[in-house]
């Protein structure tokens, strides 16, 4: 469970207890794990960190119903897409559309550790080593995506073991450890001080190394802090903790005002109801139920429809 960068350091105990306390303490760890425990023993014949992710082998009937049957005890699966065996886990999120948005930005990252913060179930990690990522640390308190990744990992691994960690613990967890990537995607909107985020992404963050920032985004000068009457956070597009929705510009200056150079926006685009959308693999609502049914620029609540950027930046040397 511990990634390699971790193993000699003098926290390793405590966030190893941590990780377990999180997954064991968790109300529905025991459905979760009966559904990785049924997974068939299958050694795939090979694998692909493309688009999908994936192991390919040959399996029987039976052996790909029983692995459908516990794969889809894992739902909801929103970040992907992933393929074992001929099972297609076609995710919420075509979370491929954001890898192709941000590769050439990321460029080769021969011999790199990448720190994923918010990585859910790891789909970009795996990404990252197909870039020639070193190792990739992930951190997600989810405990579904940490069980997520195992499953992916139980086939995977039986191939050589692969340096993508996932961490079931808050960014804050984790010991100060420097990296020389680092990828915060679709998290910074869910910090109540968005700007200590950004302070603590340049503390992880090696000298000379780069930050990828990625976060929803609005056009509106001062951004777009969704409240109720009461003045608590409110929902944007039914999303719930949503503090601050800012502009590129807010996330530039955030970035500067840590320290970080070279600030620059690399991609904007519009969320699409195919890029994010309910599946046989994520039944629940999605995009096309968190905007208005009369105006498709306009969430539920009435603010724009979604648009994400992302900003990359480097710590100077």
């Amino acid at each position: 469970m511990i990634p390699d960068i971790y193993q000699q350091h003098p926290s390793r105990p405590v966030i190893e207890q941590a990780a377990v306390d999180r997954v064991t303490n968790h109300g529905d760890y025991a459905r979760w794990q009966a559904a990785l425990d049924a997974l068939p023993e299958i050694t795939p014949d090979s694998f692909s960190f493309g688009d999908r992710v994936s192991a390919a082998g040959s399996v029987s009937d039976r052996q790909r119903l029983r692995l459908t049957e516990a794969l889809k005890g894992l739902q909801p699966w929103r970040k992907g897409p992933f393929e074992l065996f001929g099972v297609h886990i076609d995710s919420e999120w075509r979370s491929d559309w954001k890898w192709r948005r941000i590769a050439s930005a990321l460029g080769d990252l021969k011999g790199q550790s990448v720190l994923d913060v918010g990585c859910g179930n790891g789909y970009f990690g795996w990404r990252a080593l197909a870039a020639g990522a070193s190792e990739v640390v992930g951190a997600d308190p989810s405990v579904l995506f940490y069980l997520q990744h195992q499953a992916i990992c139980h086939y995977l691994n039986r191939l050589g073991r692969w340096s993508n960690f996932l961490l079931p613990l808050t960014f804050e967890q984790l010991p100060e450890i420097e990296f020389d990537l680092v990828l915060s995607m679709g998290v910074v909107y869910h910090r109540r001080d968005p700007a200590e985020h950004i302070r603590r992404l340049y503390r992880f963050t090696r000298p000379g190394g780069r930050v990828l920032l990625e976060s929803l985004v609005v056009e509106q000068a001062d951004g777009l802090v969704p409240e109720t009457p009461s003045g608590t956070p409110g929902r944007y597009a039914r999303m719930r903790n949503v503090h601050m929705i800012p502009t590129t510009d807010m996330m530039c200056q955030w970035l500067d005002d840590a320290g970080f150079l070279e600030t620059a926006v690399i991609t904007t685009s519009p969320t699409s109801t195919e890029e994010q959308r309910r599946t046989e693999w994520m039944t629940f609502e999605s995009l096309a139920e968190a905007l208005d049914p009369r105006n498709p620029y306009r969430t539920v609540e009435g603010h724009p429809a979604p648009i994400r950027a992302a900003v990359m930046a480097t710590r100077p040397r």
